[in-house]
């Protein structure tokens, strides 16, 4: 397994070497260009941070739950070769692409979102259509990131060797580790701390918080008996979901440097150290493949590999929530053009390495392993992860340290709490994200529209949360499971309306033949894979409520939203082809001042 994950660093090593620098060129990027970081810096949205902060910080914002579950799922079901080929393909020729791409169109437009550059270059038809299904997203991604993490915060897992993992040990840890970068935003901008010394005081802290966490833990359902004797796990959840949708509010309004840059750079940080540490496992670890390379065709409910291994790993390969981070905040902190290709390309290839180390935890797996009788993705990555730690610190004994000793309970709480860490990231950004799009569809930039963005972008998700949605059997199902499975496709989707976005701006303004080929073909490959997905959705939920069963109040919803989405998605499209026949070609870019592709020959590996 060392060799496969070996050569796919290689790979992706390569793609960032090579067509890293041929896109710089393309895109005509110039290091002497102004950004909007600097030209609109008011230090609340607008503030140029340095490139490796900043790739922290957009790193744990893109690399949600999506590059552990995906590929999880995708391995369980098809085997792990197809999930592998996905990433490795879909990250360099698509992913990667649409996320530089993005960053460097909102930057060409003063750092505005996706849905303003298509409104200059298509209509403002297609620019309300494209801001309808992005704030949609945003709220359903809020509402099933923030069940999953909830359900996080209760119960308890109980390992092979004994050990017990709780819930409340989870959360304690969790608490303590949003309180640090508030405590480092505040020293780094009042006491002048050097990001170098923070990262170094800080980053250990982290690493304390969970280990301390098991040893104070935070029970919900325990607080809430003293108040409610009758209280359970599910009142405690819907508290923490609640708990949680006040953390994204307050967070979506503070000013980005005491939360969302201290936080991101912690977070982008310990999420390196979480890839190290599966990297350590694999290299000292000696494990080995066991899991198939090829599994079946299908999902264990019938679903075909073309097109649900496409949706199924988004983050990881390609991922549309990404445009909105790219949009959204990154492209409000990028100092210098030619920075986007670490932040936009290479981020997206190191999310490919979180991805391919999550896959290794399937591949490790035997076919008959008791995880896979009911995939839990988020246990399978923190068992893998935690069974790759031991492997090492068993080659470490071996090598004379016989003192040297990672417990399970820790590994698989280190695991955890990285998973947690990834939708943590997401969660205040999508909030942030749907307010902008609020004041932009409003027009109230002060603090009134603030609000009023942050409020309904939150309260929609909390009145969900609140309610008790039954599955197909008639049972209370867990939330995120029901919204869950609208999210590979609809992410998918948004990232073909991005590169869609991208495509008649690029078209329009350089009438270039490489344009067609590297954004062009990708936004018509994700375009098919995500309609086609879409659509058997639809026609299930359709079959479904003319079965002979009493529909189920989920089935309604989901298809709801998925007709509205791909009602959304198609007028999109036909508004792109009405922009791209159009003769006015719109302002060139050498009418915006950016330099010709001669010019930047010499930046091009930059």
């Amino acid at each position: 397994m060392l060799v496969i994950v070996l050569a796919c660093a290689a790979i992706l090593s390569v793609a960032y070497w090579t067509y890293g620098p041929i896109l710089v060129r393309w895109l005509r990027l110039d290091p002497k260009a102004t950004t909007p970081a600097y030209e609109l810096q008011d230090d609340l949205d607008y503030a140029p941070l340095a490139p490796n902060e900043l790739l922290s910080q957009h790193f744990s914002a893109i690399a949600a739950a999506g590059p552990i579950v995906g590929p999880i799922l995708a391995g369980v079901w098809f085997g792990w070769l197809p999930a592998l080929i996905w990433i490795l393909v879909g990250s360099i020729f698509i992913g990667g692409v649409h996320d530089i791409t993005s960053l460097v169109a909102s930057i060409r437009h003063k750092a505005r979102s996706i849905a303003e550059v298509v409104r200059d270059h298509m209509s403002r038809r297609a620019f309300l259509l494209f801001l309808s299904f992005v704030w949609l997203a945003l709220v359903y991604i809020i509402i099933a990131f923030t069940d999953i993490t909830a359900a996080s915060f209760i119960g308890e897992q109980t390992l092979e060797n004994g050990d017990v993992v709780t819930g409340a040990g989870i959360a304690s840890s969790s608490l303590m580790y949003l309180a640090l970068p508030i405590v480092m935003g505040i020293l780094m901008r009042y006491a002048k701390l050097s990001v170098g010394w923070a990262t170094l005081i800080f980053l250990p802290l982290v690493g304390v918080s969970i280990w301390a966490g098991q040893y104070l833990p935070v029970s919900m359902t325990d607080i809430l008996r003293t108040f409610v004797p009758t209280a359970d796990d599910r009142m405690a959840h819907k508290t923490w979901d609640i708990l949680l949708l006040v953390y994204c509010c307050i967070a979506s309004v503070v000013p980005m440097w005491l939360l969302l840059q201290p936080r991101g750079h912690l977070g982008g940080y310990f999420l390196y150290v979480a890839l190290a540490a599966g990297a350590i496992g694999l290299l000292f670890g000696g494990a080995k493949v066991e899991y198939p390379m090829f599994n079946s065709w299908t999902t264990p409910d019938g679903q075909t590999l073309f097109p649900v291994l496409f949706i199924t790993i988004a983050c990881g390969a390609c991922s549309g929530f990404h445009s909105l981070i790219a949009s959204g905040t990154t492209s409000k902190q990028l100092r210098y053009e030619t920075d986007a290709k670490l932040i936009g390309y290479g981020a997206m290839l190191l999310e490919a390495m979180v991805a391919i180390v999550s896959l290794s935890c399937v591949m490790i797996l035997s076919r008959d392993a008791s995880l896979l009788k009911n995939p839990q993705p988020n246990l399978i990555y923190a068992q893998g992860i935690g069974a790759l730690l031991e492997q090492f610190s068993e080659f470490v004994r071996r090598t004379g340290w016989s003192s040297f000793h990672l417990s399970s309970q820790l590994t698989v709480s280190f695991a955890l709490m990285a998973f947690t860490t990834f939708v943590y990231d997401t969660l205040d950004v999508c909030t942030r994200l749907g307010r902008y799009i609020i004041q932009e569809l409003t027009g109230w930039h002060d603090a009134k529209g603030r609000w009023l963005g942050t409020l309904l972008t939150a309260g929609v998700p909390a009145f969900f949360v609140m309610q008790t949605i039954h599955g197909m059997d008639g049972k209370p199902a867990p939330l995120w499971r029901i919204f869950w499975s609208l999210f590979g496709a609809s992410n998918q989707l948004l990232a073909a309306l991005s590169l869609l976005g991208v495509t008649v701006w690029l078209w329009r303004t350089r009438r270039e033949i490489w344009v067609l080929f590297a954004v062009g073909l990708p936004t018509v490959f994700m375009y098919t894979m995500s309609i086609w997905a879409l659509g058997r959705m639809i026609y299930a939920y359709v079959r479904q409520l003319s079965g002979p069963q009493a529909p189920q109040q989920t089935t309604y919803i989901l298809l709801g939203i998925s007709t509205l989405l791909l009602f959304l998605a198609l007028a999109m499209l036909v508004e792109a082809i009405i922009a791209l026949t159009q003769r006015d070609k719109g302002q060139t870019d050498e009418q915006r001042g950016v330099p010709l592709v001669d010019d930047v020959k010499a930046w091009s590996g930059t």
